[in-house]
């Protein structure tokens, strides 16, 4: 999994037949360069056809084959049967039916001598959904896996945030109640932006510059009033749909442009909440996001509700998105949907993603 954050390759080894989780295997991470990041970054936006794409394209392939190379190498006795490769999402607009992740997954597939399976979003966005969030199924896996008892919501902070609502009483995914899905508002990339853009730093780590400053209410309650949040869910954003955020916080000091840019993140969550079926009981918290101290408080705050870091429930929160794509990819294989319209809108359920093999 190469996420919106542009920080580099999860890869995770999951052992499923598609329904439920028998076990978790072994993960790595592969961070990118400056150099490769900045190859990836030169692409957002465009489509198939943009001048930096193929660079883009190469680079991913490149780092994905060398990462997963590796694993297959040091875990012998876990080699994968089946790879999901998501590819790096360049561009997404599913109001026009189209959604770009860059990579090659025939081409992965004849490297790594394995069957892949990748575009994974592309059927569920020409039939009429958002394409994302994907991770859904795998959130209501996770839940059987935890033998959660009451409706919980599984928040992803990633570049984009994402929350999908689960109620475990339901059997399967695709039961009409047992999930809701969207995309929250913008997490870590306007805050990832303006520390490298000013401080040629990637990250806020823990927080701690945000701590330092005053989040600016008005930005706060402009960015809010913006239609994306009047929208019904389900309902998907791309990286840059809020790049206008940057030029809110301008005119700030670095301190207050951070905790301005946190407050906003936080407070797209705390209205995500008002659209949930049933209030639920916690919100489990996995991406980079719930590192930062600031914004775990922040959305304490705001939403009144328990807050968790995903690990403090035996699951790794840094490779749940990498595990998702694991999971989904057997479901590909099996026949079996991996959206529904309650987590992306389509008309039905669909199973996306093309296999690809040696």
């Amino acid at each position: 999994m190469s996420g919106t954050s542009l920080d580099g390759v999860d890869a995770a080894l999951l052992r499923t037949d598609g329904e439920t989780i028998a076990a978790f295997g072994a993960s790595e991470y592969r961070a990118y360069s400056d150099d490769e990041r900045g190859r990836i970054a030169q692409a957002l936006g465009q489509w198939h056809d943009g001048a930096d794409v193929a660079q883009a394209a190469e680079t991913v392939e490149t780092v994905h084959a060398a990462l997963l190379s590796r694993m297959m190498t040091t875990e012998p006795d876990q080699k994968p049967v089946l790879i999901g490769f998501h590819g790096q999402t360049l561009a997404h607009d599913p109001d026009n039916q189209r959604t770009h992740q860059t990579g090659d997954g025939a081409l992965l597939a004849e490297i790594l001598q394995c069957p892949v399976v990748w575009d994974f979003r592309s059927a569920d966005v020409q039939l009429g959904g958002q394409g994302a969030p994907l991770a859904p199924f795998f959130h209501f896996a996770c839940a059987k896996y935890l033998s959660l008892d009451a409706p919980t919501v599984f928040l992803n902070l990633g570049g984009v945030g994402n929350v999908t609502y689960v109620d475990p009483s339901h059997n399967k995914p695709q039961t009409e109640g047992a999930l809701l899905a969207f995309d929250t508002g913008p997490a870590n990339a306007p805050i990832n932006d303006l520390m490298q853009s000013r401080l040629n730093k990637s990250y806020d780590r823990d927080g701690g510059l945000a701590a330092q400053g005053t989040a600016d209410a008005q930005v706060v309650e402009k960015f809010l009033n913006q239609a994306y949040f009047h929208k019904m869910p389900p309902k998907s954003l791309d990286r840059d749909d809020f790049a206008q955020l940057s030029h809110h916080v301008a005119d700030l000091a670095d301190a207050d442009a951070a905790a301005t840019l946190s407050e906003c993140c936080a407070a797209a969550v705390a209205r995500a909440m008002e659209h949930m079926p049933k209030k639920p009981t916690r919100i489990l918290v996995c991406g980079g996001g719930r590192r930062n101290a600031h914004i775990m408080g922040s959305l304490q705050a705001l939403t009144g509700l328990q807050i968790d870091d995903i690990d403090d429930h035996g699951l790794d929160g840094d490779m749940l998105e990498a595990q998702a794509f694991a999971y989904l990819a057997v479901r590909v294989a099996r026949g079996l949907p991996t959206s529904c319209p309650s987590t992306t809108g389509v008309g039905a359920n669909v199973g996306g993603g093309t296999v690809s093999h040696p």
